[in-house]
């Protein structure tokens, strides 16, 4: 199988190279051979409600109050949350929290101390 690209355009996987551009057979478009082997995956950049980079470790706060689904709790607003490990899910964030245990919170609920 071919490790060229789908066709950005009209998204056909029939797609061919010729000297340093990969073509479309069916709807003649051209683009860069090159530009494909240099757009390796970014890494996922995680921001807070304030638009701030999180990374692993940092300490962030609740910004409001959040039910907890099963238990019937609240995490109160301001509530410290240290050592966050960011994940690559629904929730962006699992941590500890001091009186509940381990949780899952999502970056738009919190704020970089």
């Amino acid at each position: 199988m071919s490790a060229l690209p789908p066709c950005p355009k009209c998204n056909s996987e029939f797609t061919y190279e010729d000297g340093g551009l990969c073509i479309c057979p069916e709807c003649a478009h051209e683009w860069s051979a090159q530009a494909v082997a240099s757009s390796e995956p970014t890494e996922k950049v995680y921001r807070d409600s304030t638009g701030t980079v999180l990374q692993n470790g940092d300490t962030v706060t609740v910004i409001k109050d959040l039910k907890l689904k099963g238990s019937g709790g609240v995490i109160k607003m301001g509530t410290k949350v240290k050592n966050i490990r960011l994940v690559d899910s629904d929730h962006d964030i699992d941590c500890k929290i001091d009186g509940f245990g381990a949780m899952s919170l999502k970056t738009e609920f919190v704020k970089k101390v």
